[in-house]
């Protein structure tokens, strides 16, 4: 049986400070997109000393009318397929990349429980997209299990794995 991918603060840290190296030998920035980790991300990588200078902004957009109101998600699109979907999460990740002009940003979008879930999305359904200025936006669907605090914590881990990824 494999074990879960560490998502200890010590571990947090060590991911957040290879984002962090890699912006810097890159000469790039980064900004969130966050629902159900409520700026989780973005304390992660802003507990970092020196990380204004590759941080941008960090947007909690954990309600729908936030999504559209700070972040351009169009309600419709909301409306027709959730929040907790690939359309919006990607229209979350472009709307952070434009509105805090970085190459880099990474969104989630999930139910991380204990209620909320359904038979179509249960609890531990996370999406996360990864915007860039230099390539298509990634978009994925994550299954998580554990308990909230659990299931954010994997999320924080997949959103540093995917900005420290090329």
């Amino acid at each position: 049986m494999a074990t879960a991918p560490d998502t200890s603060d010590a571990a947090l840290a060590a991911l957040a400070g290879d984002v962090a190296r890699l912006c810097l030998r890159e000469g790039r920035t980064v900004s969130t997109a966050e629902s159900c980790t409520g700026g989780y991300i973005a304390k992660v990588l802003t507990d970092l000393a020196g990380s204004s200078q590759w941080f941008t902004a960090g947007f909690v957009s954990y309600s729908n009318e936030a999504k559209t109101t700070l972040l351009g998600v169009p309600a419709d699109l909301i409306a027709e397929h959730g929040a907790v979907s690939a359309p919006v999460v990607q229209a979350m990740a472009e709307g952070a990349l434009r509105r805090a002009a970085t190459q880099r940003a990474v969104a989630v979008s999930g139910i991380a429980g204990p209620g909320g879930g359904s038979a179509a999305k249960p609890v531990g359904t996370v999406w996360l997209a990864c915007a860039s200025t230099a390539a298509d936006t990634r978009v994925q669907r994550f299954d998580f299990a554990g308990d909230r605090d659990q299931v954010r914590r994997a999320t924080v881990r997949a959103a540093l794995e995917a900005l420290r990824a090329p």
